[in-house]
């Protein structure tokens, strides 16, 4: 997860109906996320040669208040995944800025730590995403920067009649190391936008590497605008 600070009017117009910008310390942030999915089941079945496989996404944080209770969220800017019929399935069940790209990864252990890399092809150019580690894993400090970044556990996206689309996301609390060394390079303007890739040709504000864990991702329901 590398994550950047930003000007919050850079997002206020992909902010969907019936949520607001999160922000921590008073500051809006965006993440690019790099991950596997494995052994994925849709509504408790395994789909043969897309059980296993990458994604890597651009996010922002919102919350949603109900009453008392505030769901904080988060929204995808545009996900990557290998394959068409994974990115066709998520752009018509959730709405989601989909695009499906040739794709790699390599994970590499050492002593002391690892070293971790997605790749991505946009013609004949490929983006990297890569961050090296030391150490074990940590739970998360309640209130920190990280614990704001990773656990948020809803997804919104907004839809074409103004309205959105809220689902649920639960997994445990994951445990987290800060990167030593971080690095992202790649197509970003044809992928992301001029806009966009003026923040993340900066170096991030932080770098992080999760555990991951078992996941669910619940059927999303509409919110009217």
């Amino acid at each position: 997860m590398l994550n950047y600070e930003v000007d919050p009017k850079l997002l206020l117009a992909l902010v969907p109906a019936g949520t607001e910008l999160d922000s921590y310390d008073g500051k809006a942030f965006i993440s690019l996320v790099g991950f596997r999915f494995l052994d994925t089941r849709v509504f408790g079945f395994p789909v043969p040669f897309h059980t296993n496989f990458d994604e890597v996404n651009l996010r922002f944080y919102v919350r949603r208040w109900l009453g008392n209770e505030v769901r904080r969220g988060v929204v995808f800017v545009r996900e990557v995944v290998p394959r068409w019929a994974i990115a066709a399935v998520a752009r018509t069940v959730y709405n989601e800025n989909y695009i499906a790209l040739p794709m790699a990864h390599l994970i590499s252990r050492k002593e002391g730590g690892m070293a971790v890399e997605y790749r991505w092809k946009i013609g004949n150019r490929w983006s990297v995403l890569s961050v090296d580690v030391e150490g074990e894993p940590r739970p998360l400090a309640a209130g920190s920067h990280e614990q704001f970044i990773t656990e948020h556990y809803w997804g919104y996206a907004a839809q074409k009649d103004s309205g959105s689309v809220e689902y649920r996301v639960t997994h445990p609390s994951w445990r987290v190391r800060t990167a030593q060394y971080s690095k992202f390079e790649g197509n970003v303007e044809e992928l992301y936008g001029n806009e966009f890739a003026t923040v993340l040709r900066r170096a991030p504000c932080s770098a992080l590497l999760a555990e991951g864990s078992a996941v669910e991702v619940m059927r999303g329901r509409r919110l009217r605008a």
